[in-house]
């Protein structure tokens, strides 16, 4: 139960400081740009201090199945961190909603900073492969870090929040960003309730392209470690 808390806590604050910065600046020109991809890698870090010595601070669907694939979780473990993620991003998506509705702030993105194809000019394919190639790497990057042998201490968290602003500064501009189909199904849903169906239409495709990513970073690594194992 306290990882399943952590897990939804983490996940909220996700939504909320990194949406919610993308709700305000709207991502416009680099300075909105910028502080979109800085807060979510700076609630990485921060949670990941928090949380990570409770639950591992995965906060992302796609983590929490390359874990599953690397034997570092039970299948029960999975399916909790998965349903604490999804509801603990639904909460950050209406804590937006109750922020920007009371004191009548404008969604400069239209639907509480959920992801969408706009900037691959509408092409999915484009958008699988580039969610794909994202998580790819983020999770690849996660699995280095956390290894056993990495030793990296104290720092690991302060890596992988920085990954994720690298892979945000490259991804806004084309989906928004999810590698964490958490993340893209909180706003999504909020968007569908407040009237704005859009990004429920193509949530699939940050749902399949994380996961996608996420599960074939879990094979290359632990296909990678093996072979370094087998030469020592």
């Amino acid at each position: 139960m306290k990882k399943f808390i952590a897990e939804l806590i983490g996940t909220c604050v996700l939504v909320v400081f990194g949406c919610g910065t993308a709700m305000i600046t709207g991502c416009e020109h680099w300075g909105g740009y910028l502080l979109t991809a800085l807060a979510f890698g700076l609630v990485i870090v921060g949670m990941a201090y928090c949380i990570g010595n409770i639950s591992g601070c995965h906060i992302n669907p796609a983590v929490s199945l390359a874990v599953f694939m690397s034997k570092g979780m039970s299948a029960a473990d999975f399916g909790l961190y998965v349903l604490a993620q999804c509801i603990g991003a639904w909460l950050g998506g209406g804590i937006l909603a109750l922020i920007f509705g009371v004191a009548e702030i404008e969604d400069k993105t239209g639907g509480f900073g959920s992801n969408g194809i706009a900037g691959v000019n509408g092409s999915i394919p484009a958008a699988l492969i580039v969610e794909f190639i994202l998580t790819f790497v983020f999770v690849l990057i996660i699995l280095g870090v956390t290894s056993k042998k990495a030793n990296h201490g104290s720092f690991g968290g302060l890596i992988i929040g920085l990954s994720l602003v690298l892979i945000h500064i490259f991804g806004i501009a084309l989906t928004g960003t999810s590698v964490n189909p958490a993340r893209s199904f909180g706003p999504a849903l909020c968007a569908l309730i407040s009237g704005n169906a859009g990004p429920i239409k193509d949530l699939w495709i940050f749902i399949v392209g994380p996961l996608a990513g996420g599960a074939f970073a879990s094979v290359i690594y632990n296909f990678l470690e093996k072979e370094d194992k087998a030469k020592k």
